[in-house]
């Protein structure tokens, strides 16, 4: 077994059959899991046990899945490593002695050394992609509604979706099918328009094949390309390492041969996208994070004093660097002072983001970038500087700013070491996305 893959083995059995049964499900431990220890990799959590399943938990055991355990992330959601879990780092199955990417780096290392069939991650700014990519394996971020989020412990509830893993497409996709969908708990979830392709209004003609109402979104991984037209944004290849961009290349030239076609569109504002979405995340993970205070929710500093200090000495020793860190900025952030010349420019610079978006898909089907900029980290380096952790996330976070469906294939290797394609689609375009990336396959 990979190293620290689980943070808690536990069998729970699903339904006796459905379209998942015999299929083994891990899920990440900030996904509510009924009697079973829910963690966010945290000290905070150590000890909580969740009385409820979360939706999507709901929906796997409904579907015959078995949920094998709950898998290993960074504190809270926040990391790109999979190394700020209070539980030790995990290793990457695909590259020995790297960073499994994060957050949700466990659920992607489990797909990749075989301990699960499928996985279960969230994605705030990028937390599936990214180690979808550094492990080798397939990762969907959904569109933003898609999936329910009841039961997700929040980070960032205006930027997060849950979304699969697998070693296939198709995989990812059937898993997709399960947990995709309105939920009453859930206000902001609606069910996804089926057939469409994600095309609304006088949106460009697509040459694509459309899926019939009521067809799944397994049965998109066709593999079909003839007549896509893909959106290179060149300010997602600057800065990237040499030996990604010959990869990320050298896969478009195999969807160019399956009868595709590329130009390149500009995305100015993703200069701005990380600055924003770290304001952003920050600000919404101070509110989430305030009921961490050893008395409602949280570890018991077993303190003396008044309750200021109680709630101190809880969250000094509940929380790690990278979860203290977060919230500070954060805070401060929305202080009175300082609210619209941080968070509100942040919050233009997004919807700034999200019209660039928009215009490049106007003149694309999908838009493809390498998902990392960079090889899978040696363990240990990155948490030397934070912010050089913060702008590996250049590729990903745009798109949770756009609320808009991602993936990440794998597109081969550098030196040996995993690299990922992204390709991005319209709002509730899953559809186009899972039949371009399983050309790849």
């Amino acid at each position: 077994m990979s190293e620290n893959v689980f943070i808690t083995e536990e069998r729970i059995e699903g339904d006796d059959d459905g379209p998942l049964a015999g299929r083994t499900v891990a899920v990440k431990d900030n996904i509510s899991t009924a009697g079973v220890r829910t963690t966010c990799g945290s000290r905070m959590l150590e000890e909580y046990v969740p009385p409820y399943d979360a939706t999507v938990v709901s929906r796997l055991k409904d579907a015959g899945a078995t949920i094998v355990g709950k898998t290993n992330m960074d504190e809270f959601g926040m990391g790109s490593t999979t190394e700020t879990s209070s539980f030790g780092p995990t290793d990457n199955p695909a590259a020995p002695g790297r960073v499994p990417g994060g957050s949700s780096g466990g659920s992607a290392a489990a797909v990749a050394a075989g301990e699960a069939d499928l996985a279960l991650g969230s994605d705030t700014g990028g937390s599936i992609r990214c180690p979808a990519a550094f492990c080798g394996v397939v990762g969907i971020k959904p569109t933003y509604g898609l999936v329910s989020r009841y039961g997700l412990v929040a980070y960032g509830n205006s930027l997060e979706q849950i979304g699969p893993f697998a070693n296939s497409v198709e995989d990812a996709a059937q898993l997709l099918d399960v947990i995709a969908g309105d939920d009453e708990h859930d206000a902001t979830t609606r069910e996804p328009p089926r057939g469409s392709d994600g095309r609304t209004g006088d949106a460009r003609e697509t040459r694509e094949p459309q899926l019939e109402n009521g067809a799944s979104y397994a049965d998109a991984a066709t593999g079909d390309v003839d007549g896509l037209q893909i959106g290179v944004p060149t300010e997602l290849l600057e800065g990237a390492d040499e030996g990604v961009v010959e990869t990320f290349w050298d896969a478009i030239a195999d969807l160019e041969d399956r009868g595709a076609e590329y130009h390149e569109v500009s995305l100015p504002s993703v200069e701005h996208a990380v600055e924003a979405y770290y304001v952003i995340a920050m600000s919404e993970a101070s509110s989430n994070l305030a009921r961490f205070d050893g008395v409602r929710y949280g570890h018991d500093a077993d303190a003396e004093g008044n309750w200021n200090e109680t709630f101190a000495q809880a969250r000094e020793e509940g929380f790690g660097d990278e979860v203290k860190r977060r919230i500070l900025l954060g805070t401060y952030a929305l202080s009175a002072g300082y609210h619209d010349k941080y968070y509100k420019k942040a919050q233009d610079a997004r919807a700034w983001v999200k019209q660039d978006f928009d215009e490049a898909l106007e003149e694309a089907d999908v838009l493809a970038s390498p998902t990392m900029p960079v090889p899978p980290f040696e363990r240990g380096k990155s948490l030397e500087d934070p912010l050089q952790m913060y702008l590996a996330d250049a590729n990903t976070v745009p798109v949770n700013l756009a609320d808009l469906p991602a993936i990440s294939v794998p597109a081969g290797e550098t030196d040996g070491l995993p690299v990922g394609l992204q390709l991005v689609g319209p709002a509730f375009g899953e559809e186009r996305l899972i039949r371009a990336a399983s050309a790849l396959e």
